[in-house]
């Protein structure tokens, strides 16, 4: 089978082994947007398994989670840890299932870089209320922190030196983005907060993280594929647990609360 970028039908159940998002980030992104309040009404857009849903109910929040694909939206309702809490929606970024100015935070973790950013934008100005957010956030590996991880990116790019990553939330990746957030005009008050964090996991949980990347799979065909994931497992071999590096990268602007900034 080819895999197709942007395409997670076959990846749903190697979702289950990816990371989530530092709360401390999370945490701090909630009260900037309610004020203290915990009764916001959020979406978690392009919401895969639900990782970042989790995550929104582990600091108190509920949710919409809105996921296009199949696949992944029910094996994000399999997982759920609490499913009274989120409400799963078909649906994408540039075509909400839900009415205008019904939101107080539109969220998209790890997917606003497969979104149409200015369908996307203008969808989330209808959603949102007046002087609502909209946040773009990434956890990104964190190589540089550590040597084992520099040397798998450097095996990578031999193996597949043509492959250019979509997105992976890394500054390579994101030297547009707030020009991006800010360019239709509807939206200010731009925030960026980033943390680092460690997550100790199995080798299988490492290499299920690993099958579950769709820009480099579809890029490098699954010959080369292969060979990246055997590569990885001969780093590993000798390991019991791996310490993975991360940080989450979050940008956060404002809806404007004039009405004419919707038009």
């Amino acid at each position: 089978m080819i895999m197709q970028s942007g395409d997670f039908t076959e990846l749903a159940k190697d979702y289950v082994y990816r990371t989530g998002y530092s709360h401390d980030v999370l945490d701090m992104l909630a009260f900037t947007v309610g004020k203290g309040r915990r009764d916001l009404a959020i979406a978690d857009v392009g919401a895969g398994t639900g990782k970042l849903s989790d995550d929104l109910m582990a600091i108190g929040l509920s949710c919409w989670a809105i996921e296009p694909n199949d696949a992944m939206r029910e094996e994000g309702r399999r997982l759920s840890k609490d499913p009274s809490r989120v409400v799963w929606l078909k649906g994408s970024a540039e075509e909400l299932p839900l009415p205008e100015a019904s939101l107080d935070w539109v969220l998209m973790a790890s997917s606003f870089h497969w979104a149409d950013s200015q369908r996307a934008l203008a969808e989330f100005a209808r959603v949102l209320k007046p002087g609502g957010y909209f946040t773009a956030l990434w956890n990104p590996r964190d190589p540089d922190r550590h040597s084992l991880h520099r040397s798998i990116e450097e095996k990578i790019q031999k193996i597949a030196p043509d492959i250019r990553r979509r997105s992976s939330g890394a500054k390579p990746y994101t030297a547009d983005l707030e020009k991006t957030l800010l360019s239709t005009g509807r939206f200010g008050n731009l925030i960026f907060a980033e943390t680092p964090y460690e997550i100790m996991m199995t080798k299988e949980r490492y290499l299920g993280i690993w099958r579950s990347v769709n820009d480099i799979r579809s890029q490098a065909g699954e010959e080369k594929f292969g060979q990246i994931l055997k590569a990885i497992e001969e780093e590993i071999k000798d390991m019991d647990d791996i310490t993975v590096p991360y940080r989450t990268r979050a940008w956060t602007v404002r809806l404007k609360e004039a009405m004419d900034a919707r038009k």
